[in-house]
C-alpha cells in the first residue's frame, strides 16, 4: 500500500457525504460514441455485477498497444490504489462516525483513475498494516470505470467506398493487431480485481432484412496484391440484389464484434459478468449490378 502525497483539500472537496458514513465518488465519465462509416452508435457497454447494470463506456479508438488474438496478448492497464488517513476534524466534516474502531483509522483511498478521473472512498485502514478494509468487489467498480470496450473499426474488400456487386463476396474482418483482449487491474494492498473483456466473435448484418452472417473469430484479410481465387475466408456475404433503391442507394451494414467481459479478484472472487456484450460499427455498402460481356466468336 503506497501512501501518496496530494493535497487533502482537493481530495476532500470532490466528495459527496451521505449519511452512511462511507464515501465513494467517481468524476463523471464521459462515453465515446463510435461509428463505422457515418452511423451512430450507443454510447455504453452494459455488462452486469449480480444483475445490476454496470456502464462500460464505448471507445472509439481501438488503442495502439498490444497485440494477438482475443487468447493470447492484448492491452492490460495497473493502478495501485493509496491512502490518506484523516484526523478527527476531517473526518467529521465527511460524515464519518467518531471515533473510528479500535486499531483502525479513517482513510482517503485515491485510486487515480487514469481514465474516468479520481476515484476516491473514505475506508478505514488497520494502524498496524495500514491496509483497507475494502473488498474485491469495490475494486472491481473502479476497475469498470476505467475498462474501455472499443468499437472496431471493420476492414471491407472492396474497400468502403466503392461499390460492391452482385453476385460477388462482399469481405468482412477487424485487423489482427485490433483483436485482443483488453484487461484493467486496480489493487489496494493485498486486495485487488482485475477485469477482462475479450473479443469471442463477428457478424456482419447486410442491412434491409437479410440474414446475418457469423464468423468465429476476426475474419481474413483481403490481400490485392493476390489473386483472388487464392484467397479464401469464412466472413463474406454475397448480395443478390443491387443496392439501388435503398436509402442513399447503400445497404445499411453493421460488423459486430462480441465481447466476454469476466472478473477475477483476491480470495478467488471472480466470475463472467457478461458472457456475450455486442459492440456495432455501422457503415453503407454499395451494391452495383454486375455487367457480362459478350463477344461473338
Amino acid at each position: 500500500m503506497r501512501h501518496r502525497t496530494r493535497p487533502l483539500g482537493s481530495l476532500l472537496a470532490i466528495l459527496t457525504v451521505t449519511a452512511l458514513g462511507l464515501v465513494t465518488v467517481a468524476a463523471p465519465v464521459a462515453a465515446s460514441g463510435g461509428t463505422g462509416g457515418g452511423g451512430a452508435v450507443g454510447d455504453g457497454c452494459d455488462p452486469y455485477v449480480d444483475g445490476t447494470v454496470i456502464p462500460v463506456p464505448c471507445s472509439s479508438s481501438s488503442g495502439s498497444t498490444g497485440a494477438g488474438n482475443g487468447g493470447g496478448g492484448g492491452t492490460s492497464m495497473n493502478s495501485s490504489c493509496s491512502t490518506t488517513v484523516l484526523d478527527k476534524v476531517q473526518a467529521q466534516r465527511l460524515g464519518l462516525a467518531w471515533p473510528p474502531p479500535t486499531g483502525q483509522s479513517w482513510a482517503l483511498l485515491d485510486c487515480l483513475a487514469v481514465t474516468t478521473g479520481v476515484i476516491v472512498q473514505a475506508v478505514l485502514v488497520s494502524n498496524a498494516t495500514g491496509a483497507p478494509a475494502i473488498s474485491p468487489q469495490q475494486l472491481l467498480q473502479t476497475a469498470l470505470g476505467e475498462l474501455r470496450v472499443p468499437y472496431l473499426r471493420p476492414g471491407t474488400a472492396p474497400p468502403r467506398g466503392r461499390n460492391g456487386l452482385v453476385g460477388l463476396p462482399e469481405w468482412f474482418w477487424i485487423p489482427a493487431g485490433n483483436w485482443r483482449r483488453r484487461e484493467v487491474t486496480v489493487s489496494a494492498g493485498s486486495v485487488w480485481a482485475s477485469v477482462t473483456a475479450v473479443p469471442i466473435g463477428l457478424t456482419f448484418a447486410p442491412g434491409a432484412g437479410l440474414n446475418s452472417v457469423a464468423c468465429a473469430g476476426p475474419g481474413s484479410a483481403y490481400d490485392p496484391r493476390r489473386p483472388s481465387a487464392e484467397q479464401h475466408t469464412d466472413c463474406s456475404y454475397i448480395y443478390e440484389q443491387p443496392s439501388v433503391g435503398q436509402p442513399r442507394n447503400a445497404y445499411r451494414a453493421s460488423v459486430t464484434v462480441t465481447w466476454r467481459i469476466s472478473w477475477t479478484g483476491s480470495g478467488a472472487a471472480g466470475g463472467v459478468l457478461d458472457g456475450a456484450l455486442p459492440v456495432t460499427v455501422d457503415f453503407p455498402v454499395p451494391v452495383a449490378q454486375a455487367e457480362a460481356l459478350v463477344t461473338s466468336p
